[in-house]
């Protein structure tokens, strides 16, 4: 019996990518392995109904087709369930995609499905709110905030964003408790990192490993000026963890207090509330990866 899979497409990301997608898919798939449908969303939230629908009829992969926002609705609703996610990535920074080393172009993301490769890998949960590679509660928070109310998209507007507000931005002093030990300090950015980059190179914990059933805090402690150039090598190049203005705590459990209430989970900005719990859920997500 073939294997059934839903393609979620999100409309908006994408471009001319997408309307390829049904011509590709007819070229490229395994159809003697994989019956399909092609299943457009028609609102923000929708990919979540979807996802929950295919569940309940047993559709046994549903694929994310689109940016970091479409693979966090379809992948934190299928946490727990015997349904797979695979993923197309169609979007500006394609986090998740890139950690699990899934190609970027639709014809090899679709023989990386072919090729039925799948791993168990753990989720988070932060407040009782599922996420899949990352939770942020400093400079990386405010950014996704005024991010998502631009009109401006892709990766240009969103450096120029950050150029824009790097420079007015105080650090914030957090608590953080992991490990029975509790830290306060002033940072930058404090970020929850299941796996090991933001999207588009930018690597924020290189050494994150989402099978291992730990998480790291990482912290980016205040700089200056002067520190940018050799800052942002690192963190394009996978080598943050060598930096002496940065720190990892590796943990299954940690409480962060915050002197704001908004964060941002998979690159959406959220409201947090003040005092953030974080657990690791080991191996609860069925994932498609090369």
């Amino acid at each position: 019996m073939k294997e059934r899979i839903w393609f979620i497409v999100n409309p908006i990301s994408g471009g001319r990518k997408k309307a390829e997608l049904p011509e590709l898919i007819a070229a490229h798939l395994d159809h003697d392995k994989f019956a399909y449908e092609i299943i457009h969303t028609e609102h923000k939230g929708h990919a979540i109904e979807l996802a929950k629908e295919a569940i309940s009829i047993g559709i046994d992969i549903v694929c994310a087709v689109g940016g970091d926002g479409s693979v966090h609705e379809v992948g934190t609703t299928l946490i727990g369930s015997n349904t797979q996610l695979a993923i197309i990535p169609l979007g500006s920074g394609n986090g998740l995609a890139r950690h699990m080393k899934i190609p970027l172009k639709i014809k090899e993301a679709l023989e990386c499905i072919n090729s039925g490769n799948i791993i168990e890998m753990d989720t988070l949960k932060v407040n009782n709110k599922p996420i899949l590679g990352f939770g942020g509660y400093g400079f990386d928070a405010l950014i996704a905030k005024k991010f998502a109310g631009s009109s401006k998209r892709g990766f240009t507007s969103y450096i120029k964003l950050v150029l824009k507000e790097v420079f007015k931005y105080n650090p914030i002093n957090v608590s953080i408790d992991a490990n029975g030990q509790v830290r306060k300090l002033p940072v930058m950015l404090c970020t929850i990192a299941n796996t090991s980059e933001l999207g588009n190179g930018f690597k924020v914990s290189p050494t994150s490993d989402a099978t291992d059933g730990k998480f790291e805090v990482v912290i980016l402690k205040p700089f200056s000026f002067w520190n940018i150039p050799a800052m942002l090598y690192r963190y394009f190049s996978g080598r943050t963890d060598h930096s002496g203005l940065t720190e990892v705590i590796k943990t299954d459990h940690a409480t962060l207090v915050l002197p704001h209430s908004y964060g941002q989970i998979d690159g959406e900005p959220i409201s947090s509330g003040k005092k953030v719990q974080v657990d690791v859920v080991p191996r609860s997500l069925r994932i498609i990866v090369k």
